[in-house]
């Protein structure tokens, strides 16, 4: 039968159409117009890499120390909309501002608070998908949540791709371009967003009462004592923490470890724009594929090719070998994400979703943290950025043992 979608699952899709914009921005025309920044403060090049990972590194940090404790004031009721929409505004509020400052340091201040809005809010919008849609569905909408994402992100990017490299033509200045680069992107997030702040109402939640903040400080305690003894879940963040290390650090660092190689800065945007392409369907496939493979099965398919992903990225050294990274990236990124938020969504009680999303927050945000500092402190004491990249493949191997760990456990106890 044909896979059809309610009206409040292609809202809740939605919101990763809008936010996926900002993040294809992240990864390809913010690294290259920071760099343009700090060459006109007389920046060393030799720096650059580390500048942009230590930033990201921070925004990253912020929120795995936010993410549990906001989580659980979400799982409060009437309380998740009003944290996600928060999050939301000064996230596109700061996307605006990037494009509103000529000085480096202070466009990595707006990056960080901009970065940690965004990652914030998909605390919120993951932990939705308990209440959005039912077990059985939640592999599939979680995968088209990914794909039509990726897609969907294309459409502004690819307008402010045309308008920030065809500037001197259009007689604008690199920061007006950016500017108009960055209000496009703003307004894309937020237009999308409207749908799921419109029609979602908390199913799952935990009674308000009194004193919110302290009860649900107290809930949170009680689940990091729930996790020691649950297994399945333990391993599961542990495994999650190490793969999807590797994962989040070449989204973030891919453009700036191609530019950092001297390779051309629109061969490496079209070539991420490519990864978006081939991402779209390789996620619907693999969210088609988990009706009759199990997730866990395709998840450690994911891990074992981004160790192989990692290891050919050792030796990158041209502009054909980044755009076959590319495509390798794009048909195994979706779906390793997608299928990761359903499987953990399935194992983790309803109505605490937001809490466990947000301590799987800090095991990705932590990961992210770890891995672009990796990356960053090594390149800088060896000289060399293919180093750094080669660390990744030791996190995906501890990712797959770790997970076939935990799938053990899950198998047993079900």
């Amino acid at each position: 039968m044909k896979f059809k979608l309610t009206a409040l699952e292609k809202h809740w899709i939605l919101y990763d159409v809008g936010n996926s914009a900002f993040v294809l921005l992240i990864a390809t025309i913010l690294p290259i117009y920071f760099n343009y920044l700090a060459d006109m403060e007389k920046i060393e090049p030799s720096v650059y890499l580390a500048y942009w990972g230590y930033a990201i590194s921070v925004s990253t940090l912020i929120v795995a120390v936010l993410g549990p404790t906001l989580g659980a004031i979400a799982d409060t009721k009437n309380f998740k909309k009003r944290l996600y929409s928060a999050a939301l505004v000064i996230g596109v509020v700061s996307c605006v501002l990037l494009g509103t400052t000529s000085s480096w340091m202070i466009f990595l201040i707006i990056f960080v608070i901009a970065k940690t809005a965004f990652s914030t809010s998909l605390v919120f919008y993951d932990s939705m998908l308990t209440d959005v849609t039912t077990e059985d569905r939640m592999d599939s909408v979680s995968s088209h949540g990914y794909a039509w994402g990726y897609i969907g992100s294309c459409i502004p990017f690819v307008i402010c791709l045309v308008i920030v490299l065809n500037a001197e033509k259009l007689h604008l200045s690199m920061k007006t371009a950016m500017l108009i680069a960055f209000i496009i992107t703003a307004v894309w997030w937020l237009a999308a967003s409207v749908p799921l702040l419109k029609s979602y109402r908390q199913v799952y939640y935990a009674d308000a009462g009194t004193h919110v903040v302290k009860r649900s400080f107290s809930r949170l305690a009680g689940s990091l004592k729930e996790i020691y003894h649950e297994k399945k879940i333990f391993f599961f963040l542990l495994a999650f923490f190490f793969y999807i290390d590797g994962v989040y650090t070449i989204i973030d660092m891919s453009t700036a470890y191609g530019t950092s190689l001297g390779l051309d800065s629109t061969g490496l945007l079209l070539a991420l724009l490519l990864t978006q392409i081939v991402a779209f369907p390789c996620a619907l496939i693999f969210g088609m594929l988990s009706k009759t493979i199990s997730s866990a099965l395709l998840i450690r398919i994911c891990i074992g090719a981004y160790l192989c992903i990692a290891l050919y990225a050792v030796g990158l050294d041209s502009q054909a070998d980044f755009w076959v990274l590319a495509v390798l990236v794009g048909m195994f990124q979706g779906a390793i994400q997608a299928l990761s938020r359903s499987y953990f969504a399935r194992i983790i009680p309803a109505d605490k979703s937001g809490e466990y999303f947000g301590l799987l927050d800090i095991c990705g945000k932590g990961a992210s943290f770890f891995g672009t500092f990796l990356v960053s402190l090594i390149s800088q004491i060896t000289g060399s950025p293919s180093a750094g990249v080669g660390s990744l493949a030791v996190m995906f191997l501890i990712g797959f043992l770790l997970f076939g760990k935990a799938e053990t456990i899950n198998t047993m106890s079900s």
